[in-house]
């Protein structure tokens, strides 16, 4: 056995806690950070696992060689996500009919990804360690910043981030506006950090190091902070859109059945309709909820044109956007679109999903891969599904129907769709093109009875709270739900069952139009309630970057073993 193999099973240095342990520790911390489904109740500990999770994994890395630390903190971190993303045998196997064997290996996708930035932190953690730089400041860049890095490469997955574990703190909330779930994340492996620390120094029965009571200040003023900015956030006395969300509850392995087109058209507009009599203006259906092409379907279509014209309410429908060729016999390009539709029944216009699903909706590198691999989620469509340009915002006409205060005017809105809820600054941009209210709209019957619907809803809620705007979600099998601009939940749905909600939401200030030419042209600004986020995007992370480069570059010139003299590592 090699001096670092008989090194990793030992105690880590002061603590008096195995390595193996530790990591233990950190692996079931990360899985219990996230919302679980257990058959009724929800388990939901992220706002203690949050915290446990880097402190744990900080433990682990303490005193462990570079070689064996980041080995055993990626294979740690790859049982955890594997648990964690169980729900992707639902996907593949119940609705992608794949074969059982292979099924129970698709978690092992998801978690392989994760797993790479858990061991590139453990390495990056460990080497700025041999060079004097262990501190839970350190600890916290270098954590953000990977988190910032999932969202984008190889596509992004930004699954089961750090930060949503306090979706119910409402003091880190505050920080959202600001920093994005990442300035959550930062907090979070901080005062890990600090706990990691006041675990080593009270078995050495000393004082923490300095590093660490300034992060453990740091994270009281952050909690401060965002509860002061938390209170700035108020849409009181706004205008308020009556909005109905549905949730028909139509199982995945009938939703394309040629059989079930009418009886899920039925379930649709008898949703509709009860939520027309309850006042809603705006009436929304989930991700590809209509069954069939209502760009080119008449059969589908009408239906839903007599009941807007019936009930004056404006339609945001999921459906299945299309390209045809020239003679209308062929289908050239299908989209996964939101449709809206008139009180008479026209179709003004549709936003199609830009940020697609990879495996799910196309499949990257086909020439390739496509041997191998078919899309999962194609529905009615014949090949992949087409991106669309960009996120953007729609504009909704609204008719006073009940209680909401827009009535006669144009809306600004946004539509998210499913997948494209996980990325914040592809969200962010809805709002930066004026939308002041997003309808989200999602199929997570994909995920069958498990946490990952949510998994899902606290990513929609920290949406909301990064936007400062109301949020409504439509889906399918649930989790439907209304979301203030805190992020907070005002109401939900249940999994699985058919259902609405009707609510009255409030808007963000309309877009603000700036003269700012001699000739007098103007230009369009942004919502003059936008959050901070939203007119700038990703500082916070980029401040992270810049502060990780500046600290790789000191620790550079520093020899290996320079170490510290005190701090988590002393």
């Amino acid at each position: 056995m090699s001096a670092e193999e008989g090194a990793s099973e030992e105690p880590t240095a002061d603590t008096g806690l195995p390595r193996q342990l530790a990591l233990a520790a950190y692996g079931l911390a990360t899985l219990l950070s996230v919302p679980h489904y257990l058959s009724g109740p929800v388990l939901d500990l992220g706002l203690v696992m949050g915290w446990l999770a880097p402190a744990f994994l900080l433990l682990a890395l303490r005193g462990a060689p570079l070689g064996s630390g980041t080995r055993q903190a990626f294979l740690a971190s790859l049982i955890a996500h594997g648990l964690l993303f169980h729900w992707f045998c639902v996907v593949t196997v119940s609705y992608g009919h794949m074969p059982s064997i292979l099924g129970l290996v698709t978690p092992l996708a998801p978690s392989l990804y994760l797993s790479l930035t858990t061991a590139v932190f453990a390495a990056g953690w460990i080497w700025l360690r041999d060079r004097g730089y262990a501190s839970p400041f350190s600890a916290a860049l270098l954590w953000t910043a990977l988190d910032h890095l999932r969202g984008f490469a190889l596509g992004g997955f930004p699954w089961a981030t750090l930060g949503y574990s306090q979706i119910d703190n409402p003091a880190l909330m505050g920080l959202a506006p600001f920093t994005s779930v990442y300035g959550i994340s930062f907090a979070l492996v901080l005062g890990g950090g600090v706990l990691a620390e006041a675990w080593v120094a009270l078995r050495a029965r000393r004082r923490p190091s300095w590093p660490a009571v300034a992060a453990l200040a740091t994270v009281l003023l952050l909690h401060l902070a965002g509860a002061a900015a938390a209170r700035r956030v108020d849409l009181a006395g706004a205008p308020t859109l009556r909005v109905a969300v549905l949730q028909g509850n139509i199982d995945q392995g009938a939703k394309w059945s040629q059989e079930w087109v009418e009886r899920i058209l039925e379930i649709y507009l008898d949703l509709s309709r009860r939520a027309a009599r309850e006042g809603a203006e705006v009436i929304v259906w989930p991700e590809t909820a209509v069954p069939g092409l209502i760009e080119v379907d008449e059969q589908v279509r009408a239906p839903i044109a007599r009941l807007a014209r019936e009930t004056g309410a404006s339609f945001v429908l999921g459906a299945t956007g299309v390209v045809v060729n020239p003679e209308r016999t062929r289908v050239l390009h299908y989209f996964d679109s939101a449709f809206v539709m008139d009180r008479r029944g026209e179709i003004l216009t549709r936003y199609d999903k830009t940020h697609l699903v990879p495996f799910g909706e196309f499949v990257p590198l086909r020439s390739v891969l496509g041997i191998f691999f078919q899309a999962l989620a194609t529905g009615i469509a014949s090949s992949d599904v087409t991106a669309g340009p960009a996120p953007r915002a729609l504009s909704l006409p609204v008719a006073a129907q009940g209680g909401g205060e827009v009535g006669g005017e144009s809306v600004m809105v946004g539509v998210p769709i499913c997948y494209e809820l996980l990325f914040p600054d592809l969200v962010r941009r809805f709002v930066g093109d004026g939308a002041r209210v997003l309808l989200a709209i999602t199929n997570d019957a994909w995920y069958g009875r498990t946490g990952a619907p949510y998994q899902f809803l606290a990513m929609t809620s920290m949406r909301s709270a990064e936007s400062g705007v109301w949020t409504v979600r439509a889906a399918n099998t649930g989790v439907s739900a209304v979301i203030d601009a805190r992020g907070r939940v005002r109401e939900q749905t249940a999994i699985f069952e058919r259902s609405y909600l009707v609510a009255d939401v409030p808007l963000l200030p309309p877009l603000t139009i700036k003269n700012s030419s001699k000739n007098g042209s103007t230009n369009s600004g942004k919502n003059s309630g936008a959050s901070f986020y939203v007119r700038h995007g990703d500082v916070f992370a980029g401040v992270c970057w810049i502060a990780l480069a500046a600290l790789t570059l000191s620790a550079g010139f520093r020899p290996r073993g320079f170490g510290p003299g005190e701090g988590i590592e002393s």
